[in-house]
């Protein structure tokens, strides 16, 4: 698995012992420099917008119209401009004077609103099972509100924030070069603030220093300090005494109880009410200690951080109640299938929530905890959107799956996710970019000179490619349609030609679209939620179309008409069937392909232009990885000791996809998150089953899946779309 890297125009393309073909990479005297700029034309795209379907008030509202011409700044550079003061002092003092300067927003009346909230005046009034009406005297129960939020939060000091805050951008300045912010993305942070309601942020925690860079950024863009709870079991009573003082919120021990015990009714009561702002620097010297010994050792790094476009709590929750339609679970929609029991794909949407149930989520009714898990949905595609792919995922995808010259292959790739309104996190001369990135991964690849300026980059085997393969999973949202339309068709086509059989042969068969959407379907059900990214608002066959559609553009499938049948892009005299009049109005698309009526008669083939198969290829495995551990653990099924704890039958698995890897060398399978996702999906799909014991939950094997034979069965339904 070898890659080289080209820098000459007159070096010709050799021939590797694999039989792949590789490239070069020279020092290159005289050769033009190309430079990656993250543009389309004069703009970069905009990524991050809020669901249109569920918040459309905020998604045209809370949009900053320049957002496009405005560009970036570095949240960690101070300099005399930003003070209010001038001369050759201020400059030498600017960050300690910038840190007087901050705006530190008190807590005001907060106990005393608190206590009048209407979960605690429930409580004192005896309205709720556990309250002041059985047996407990009203005063006391004041006094054990008073109690619990003296353990929640005490009064910050300005003087430790702003102190900690001159430290920590000394700090974040001697471990970065800078920390870069959209200067647009922020100034709607800005204007939501504006508005008047509180503002909560949702962070996908990518690294530790998340926990020191967002309340930063924060506080050093006006919005003032950042609210986050905190477990006081990780803290010492020393340091929960410290962050306390700068703005910390702890939650009590009883607010995490259950829900049957009324000792910590109470407490989930004045913790609810509590959700104004309550402020932490959340675990900041934890992190610090964590830092401390790479000081000095290390090059110091660039860092971006991504918000996506913010939108209104209240209008989603009035929206999204209107969208909630009929649901099944997996099992009842892809098991009879795998079985072979029945061939059509139930007209119904996926219901697969694997949100945690904690204590507060379980305080809801049924349906506002519906609401949160698909709320955690949109924030989850939103976070995902809003984030820019990073040179190092674009390298390691094309170390593992293109395999082919990598100047011309990083310059095609950064191109295509411009194109698909992705953002990438870097600029600058094509070959700088691609040293710096092998640079970055050199504990994963290997550099051999095989002359003078020329170099053989070589993926190191074993656990070097499951980290590249972590990271050009970073890749797939943006390619994802298309994977999931290439692994669709490459399902579709398992049944009829041999998987190793030519391009042309392939390309001369008829794929109907019905057939295409069912295949589509079936894949779409069986990847996991959390991977898929697909809205609650978003019904499943217009994501089908969404997939035909981005098969079509890129040209992949082209339209094959039949005789007697209408033109593909006749949309002349189309007219709306009985099937669409009562659709809601989500459910249009510009493409006439909703009417299913019509769509009978329409066929596609493989496109054969001389790019095609490459491309089909690097779709396709870009969801090899899953796919061949899900494979796997069916394979895995009649070996495992069943039952076991979810912990336990995960490590199981986990030893067998490493053990496979060494056997066959597909490294980029033995990850414990793909495994933890194989069993999340196989319980979902009714092959375990979790039941109650003594000791905890434990998974047994579903009687269905006893057999061998069905075991083969759903390893067969998962490996159709895999391409060898």
């Amino acid at each position: 698995m070898a890659t080289m890297l080209e820098g000459r125009r007159q070096t010709q393309p050799r021939s590797s012992p694999s039989g792949r073909e590789t490239s070069l990479w020279s020092s290159g005297f005289g050769m033009k420099l190309e430079a990656i700029t993250p543009f389309l034309g004069k703009y970069r795209p905009f990524v991050g917008r809020c669901c249109q379907t569920c918040t459309p008030k905020s998604w045209e509202s809370l949009f900053h119209r320049s957002i496009t011409d405005l560009g970036f700044c570095s949240v960690i550079l101070v300099k005399e401009e930003n003070t209010r003061f001038r001369g050759w002092l201020v400059r030498r003092l600017c960050y300690f004077l910038w840190s007087l300067e901050q705006h530190i927003p008190p807590c005001q009346d907060a106990p005393q609103k608190i206590v009048e909230s209407t979960g605690v005046q429930n409580l004192l009034s005896g309205r709720v099972p556990g309250g002041a009406g059985e047996g407990q005297a009203p005063d006391l129960v004041k006094k054990e509100v008073q109690r619990i939020l003296g353990h929640i939060q005490a009064s910050p000091s300005p003087f430790l924030v702003r102190l900690f805050s001159w430290a920590l951008l000394r700090f974040l300045n001697c471990l970065f070069l800078n920390v870069q912010l959209h200067k647009g993305q922020m100034k709607m942070v800005q204007k939501a603030a504006q508005a008047g309601s509180p503002l909560v942020l949702v962070s996908t925690h990518k690294t530790l220093l998340d926990g020191i860079l967002l309340p930063f950024m924060l506080l050093s863009q006006g919005l003032g300090v950042l609210r986050v709870a905190w477990d006081s079991r990780t803290c010492s009573p020393a340091l929960r005494v410290l962050l306390r003082k700068l703005g910390g919120l702890f939650l009590p021990p009883e607010a995490n109880l259950s829900l049957d015990s009324s000792e910590g009714l109470l407490a989930r009561a004045v913790v609810q009410a509590a959700s104004a702002p309550l402020g932490l620097w959340t675990g900041a010297l934890a992190v610090l200690r964590s830092l401390w010994s790479h000081w000095g050792c290390s090059r110091r790094i660039c860092s971006r951080v991504h918000l996506a476009q913010p939108f209104s709590l209240q209008e989603y929750i009035v929206s999204a109640r209107s969208c909630w339609g009929s649901r099944q679970t997996l099992e009842q929609l892809l098991q009879p299938i795998v079985l072979g029991q029945c061939t059509a794909v139930p007209d119904t949407e996926k219901e697969q929530e694997w949100t945690p149930i904690t204590g507060p989520l379980l305080a809801l009714k049924e349906e506002d905890q519906l609401l949160v898990r698909r709320l955690s949905c949109h924030v989850l595609s939103a976070s995902v959107g809003s984030a820019a792919v990073m040179s190092t995922a674009i390298m390691a995808t094309l170390l593992l799956f293109k395999h082919q010259k990598l100047l011309g292959e990083f310059s095609w790739l950064t191109e295509e996710i411009l194109l698909r309104g992705f953002d990438v996190g870097f600029s600058g001369q094509l070959r700088s970019l691609l040293k710096h990135s092998l640079s970055l991964l050199r504990a994963h690849v290997a550099l051999l000179r095989i002359r003078q300026g020329d170099l053989l980059v070589v993926p190191r085997p074993g656990p070097g490619l499951t980290q590249l393969a972590r990271l050009s999973a970073e890749l797939l949202p943006v390619f994802l349609s298309e994977a999931v339309g290439a692994c669709a068709v490459r399902g579709l086509l398992a049944g009829r030609v041999p998987p190793q059989g030519p391009w042309e042969l392939q390309g001369i068969l008829l794929l109907s679209q019905n057939e295409l959407y069912r295949q589509i379907l079936l894949l779409m059900h069986l990847l996991p939620q959390d991977l898929l990214l697909l809205k609650p608002c978003q019904s499943s066959y217009c994501y089908c179309q969404e997939v035909l559609d981005r098969l079509i553009q890129c040209g992949l499938l082209v339209a094959e008409e039949t005789p007697g049948s209408r033109s593909a892009c006749d949309t002349g005299r189309q007219r709306l069937s009985r099937k669409l009049l009562w659709k809601p109005s989500g459910d249009f698309t510009d493409s006439d392909s909703d009417d299913f009526e019509e769509a009978e008669g329409r066929y596609f083939r493989l496109s054969q232009q001389s790019h095609c198969p490459d491309f089909f290829l690097f779709l396709c495995r870009l969801l090899s990885p899953l796919l061949k551990a899900f494979a796997q653990a069916a394979a895995f099924l009649h070996q495992g000791q069943l039952p076991d704890t979810e912990s336990g039958y995960t490590e199981q698995l986990f030893q067998f996809l490493q053990a496979t890897a060494q056997e066959e060398g597909i490294f980029e399978c033995a990850d414990p998150k793909l495994a933890i996702s194989a069993i999340w999906t196989f319980r979902d799909l009714g092959v375990l089953q979790q039941m109650p014991s003594p000791a905890g939950p434990r998974l047994h094997l579903s009687p269905t899946f006893a057999s061998r034979e069905n075991q083969q069965k759903l390893e067969q339904f998962i490996r159709q779309f895999i391409c060898s």
